[in-house]
């Protein structure tokens, strides 16, 4: 992708290819972590074997009466709060289609009243994606196709159906068409993620299909009217998610610019050539001949439950990220604030910082020494904090300090001043660490020569052997210091 293809308008941000500007909307669905269906008692759980979370209502026979779960519904809310939207009073439809892995040949969803809408989700960056819906229905289930190429029905052998899956609840969240380039369809999903785990609505692991993301994808030219759009359905990873819709786009330019127009229909992300490829002719509203399901009566949550579910929230990743810049300093889209909320790591790095520990120091060791060690940090905080007290003090260089840290997180936690006494590490008196310095420049007259001409980086040189020489134990910034004293 050469810069003279993509341009970003100074303005408002979109995303130009050869002049046109990309319009996208997301629809995410979500499985709900709830023990059971959204209307039978058979258990909502991944990975058993096939079919045996089965019942006469996830089968669809005659006779069989669905009942709501009452905590998918409260997981509904939680989702549409958390994305600013209104809670309302709700139907269920009966939407029709034929499909092998929907045995009552209709879904139960919500159509013309969802039970939230008109709600927003902000990136990391500060623009908001208007959420237009987020309503309540039950999955299908799960085709295996056996034989063949890519895993899909045409060429193969056999096909194989899961009905475990059928009947699971989900929450489908259709996002307004306020993407404008695969980097932000990739922060939404990013972000929605977070989110969805944050409140406990679902585990929201896209390689377990509990989230799943269809993009609807258009190009036009910048304020023409929308495009066809064609929608890129189950995509399985936020990588993915990105090419796919760079793919689209691409694909869409190259028909217009050659005459042809574009069709509505629904396409397949081929991960292995990087493609979309034709699944069907979009289908419309009218194709499924929505009607009110006649087993179930309208939801209404009421006020009071409503109001108990928003106070029973808790404090979302964008807050916490917006918390934890505040204490560190660190920009709140930076990396090292991003990594450390999404780990869930942010309330250790307070805690270290409330243990007496220099609290930008504890975003930066927290961040660089648990990449493996998820939501619960090994080491007590009170220990990680008397290491950077330690390093902050100038009792133990940078490079000591992880090597302590490394240790104290093998070994669960322990006292970090006995770890560093054991390791040799010891302050380095300053005129030893002058001497060593004094060395280095006589040693390196070309180096030094440079260094005091303006060249930063023949520093690099002097510093080397300078911690060689010191066996690692002096401090960079007492090195770094006297250099820069001794150049005047």
């Amino acid at each position: 992708m050469s810069p003279a293809e993509i341009v970003v308008a100074p303005n408002d941000g979109s995303y130009l290819i050869d002049g046109y500007e990309l319009v996208c909307g997301l629809e995410v669905h979500v499985e709900l972590a709830t023990a059971t269906k959204l209307f039978s008692a058979s258990a909502n759980r991944f990975g058993d074997e096939p079919n045996t979370h089965i019942d006469p209502v996830t089968l669809g026979l005659p006779g069989a009466l669905p009942v709501l779960n009452r905590h998918a519904v409260e997981l509904a809310m939680r989702i549409g709060l958390a994305l600013n939207c209104t809670v309302q009073p709700s139907t269920f439809h009966r939407k029709n289609y034929f499909y092998p892995d929907m045995p009552k040949a209709y879904q139960i969803s919500q159509y013309d009243q969802p039970i939230n809408v008109d709600g927003w989700l902000e990136l990391p960056g500060g623009k908001r994606i208007g959420v237009e819906r987020a309503h309540l229905e039950e999955d299908t289930g799960k085709s295996t196709h056996v034989g063949g190429t890519g895993g899909r029905i045409h060429g193969s052998d056999h096909s194989l159906i899961d009905f475990n899956r059928a009947g699971v609840p989900l929450v489908e969240i259709v996002g307004r068409p306020d993407i404008a380039s695969p980097d932000e369809a990739k922060q939404y999903v990013t972000e929605l993620r977070q989110i969805l785990v944050a409140v406990g609505a679902s585990d929201a692991k896209m390689e377990e299909g509990s989230m799943r993301c269809d993009a609807n994808v258009s190009v036009r030219k910048p304020g023409a009217p929308l495009g066809t759009r064609c929608e890129i359905k189950n995509v399985n990873s936020v990588r993915s998610l990105g090419r796919a819709i760079e793919y689209e786009a691409r694909r869409q330019i190259a028909l217009i610019e050659a005459g042809e127009s574009i069709r509505q229909e629904t396409r397949h992300w081929d991960e292995t050539d990087g493609r979309t490829h034709t699944l069907r002719t979009k289908e419309d509203a009218d194709d499924y001949r929505y009607f009110l399901e006649p087993d179930l009566v309208p939801l209404d949550p009421g006020t009071e439950w409503i109001e108990a579910v928003r106070a029973a929230l808790p404090m979302l990743p964008r807050e916490r990220r917006l918390r934890l810049s505040r204490a560190t300093g660190a920009p709140a889209d930076g990396e090292a604030v991003m990594v450390v909320v999404e780990r869930g790591q942010d309330d250790y790095v307070l805690a270290v910082a409330e243990s007496g520990a220099d609290v930008a120091r504890a975003l930066v060791h927290v961040k660089e020494a648990y990449a493996e060690q998820g939501a619960r940090p090994s080491v007590p905080a009170a220990d990680l904090a008397r290491m950077i007290v330690m390093e902050t003090s100038g009792k133990l260089t940078s490079t000591q300090a992880k090597t302590v840290l490394a240790e104290l997180v093998a070994n669960g936690g322990g006292d970090a001043e006995v770890i560093a006494a054991a390791k040799g590490f010891e302050a380095m008196d300053v005129s030893a660490l002058e001497a060593i310095v004094d060395d280095a420049i006589a040693a390196q007259p070309d180096a030094w020569a440079k260094y005091c001409a303006g060249e930063e980086k023949a520093m690099g040189a002097l510093v080397g052997a300078i911690m060689k020489a010191s066996k690692g134990k002096a401090d960079g910034k007492a090195v770094t210091a006297l250099l820069q004293s001794k150049r005047g």
